[in-house]
């Protein structure tokens, strides 16, 4: 088994990762960011691929990945992991249907609730040890999964026409809409910005460039939040107007 996966603050990385090290020891994870990581899946038969969700649907980053190798995926059994600050729906059963529209066998999903990335807005914040238990709870969660793979029962979360529901009626009605383009919300704050480049480094996109000694965003934000966490002047807003509180996996681990 091969992962694969896309990740802002390495919630979604962390998730492959550790379902691979109880699956399959020794097995690799790809970031969809990698240039061989097409190539890498083309002749694998199962892969494990994780995401977070973004208002209960797929990071557009994601969607264009699956769509521009529309042929790798047929055939390929599929094992799919949704990380999110709360709930989600369908977050799985999204990136579920369109793999099976390109000749996928859905294995099963697996939802994980993580420490919330959205550094400028209050809502899902956390005490520090509560967002550790979640990272812990989130590994005994993936370890329950893989021993129910292994079993024959694997686990079939967001997969469902319940599910669907809850997804589409909670969220995806009203705000799916943000993830069907790249969004120019992006927001630099030129008082703050020092032009240190660290978000540049950074995006999964190119969408940040230097021009005369300032950041200018393109308007091609995938909404990783990745700029936003971890900018150490804290300049970089998306949705909303300062930040809240930064944070990367490694904090809650």
């Amino acid at each position: 088994m091969t992962g694969l996966y896309f990740s802002g603050t390495g919630n979604s990385k962390y998730a492959v990762e550790t379902f691979l090290q109880e699956y399959e020891p020794g097995a690799v994870a790809h970031s969809i960011e990698e240039k061989e990581a097409a190539g890498a899946v083309e002749n694998q038969e199962e892969l494990v691929v994780a995401y977070p969700v973004q208002y209960s649907s797929i990071p557009k980053i994601m969607w264009d990945f699956v769509e521009q190798n529309r042929e790798l995926w047929q055939g390929k059994r599929i094992f799919i992991i949704a990380t999110m600050g709360l709930f989600s729906g369908d977050g799985a059963g999204v990136l579920a249907r369109l793999l099976k529209k390109y000749g996928a066998e859905i294995i099963g999903g697996l939802h994980l609730k993580m420490p919330d990335s959205i550094a400028d807005e209050k809502a899902l914040k956390r005490p520090l040890e509560e967002n550790r238990a979640l990272v812990f709870q989130a590994k005994e969660k993936i370890k329950i999964a893989v021993h129910n793979i292994k079993c024959g029962n694997p686990p079939q979360e967001g997969l469902g026409m319940l599910s669907r529901m809850a997804g589409l009626f909670g969220q995806r009605l009203y705000f799916g809409h943000k993830t069907w383009h790249y969004t120019d919300k992006l927001k630099i704050n030129r008082e703050k910005c020092v032009g240190c480049g660290t978000c540049i480094r950074l995006c999964p996109m190119d969408n940040l460039s230097r021009k005369d000694g300032t950041i200018h965003s393109a308007g091609k934000c995938t909404m990783c939040y990745r700029c936003v966490n971890e900018c150490p002047k804290q300049a970089v807003t998306l949705l909303g107007k300062r930040v809240v509180e930064q944070g990367r996996i490694e904090k809650y681990m």
